[in-house]
């Protein structure tokens, strides 16, 4: 977790992850400012997300199509499901990928490992539509 100066933008764009009900795009994120604060530009919004994530402070999920959602996250390391059709996520743990993180980079000489993991498919909801 990385520390950073704090800025009203910043700020800005904290509060309204706040308001983020899921994982949400910068663009997403921009489009829900500009009705409060008009004057925060796109490029802030991104580089704001971005710094927050370094921090901990938000979760990132590459979507199946490669876009970076952002979203508060409320706990340790974890990993996600996510419906490709409605975009519901889960947190969930998953001490057998860790496991097998751990194994596969020991095996090849690896030290100070990081991964994420993200599962897609389909929502028992969306399943049943």
């Amino acid at each position: 977790m990385s520390t950073y100066r704090p800025t009203p933008q910043r700020a800005a764009v904290s509060a309204a992850m706040a308001q983020v009900d899921g994982f949400a795009s910068a663009q997403d994120v921009h489009l829900a400012m500009r009705a409060q604060v008009s004057a925060i530009g796109l490029s802030t919004v991104y580089r704001a997300l971005q710094t927050l994530a370094d921090a901990g402070e938000l979760d990132v999920l590459r979507s199946g199509d490669g876009e970076t959602l952002y979203r508060r996250c409320g706990r340790s390391h974890h990993h996600h499901l996510v419906c490709r059709r409605c975009g519901r996520t889960e947190e969930v743990e998953g001490p057998e990928v860790e496991r097998w993180a751990e194994h596969v980079a020991s095996a090849h000489g690896y030290t100070e490992v990081s991964h994420t993991v993200e599962v897609f498919g389909v929502c028992g909801d969306c399943g049943r539509r």
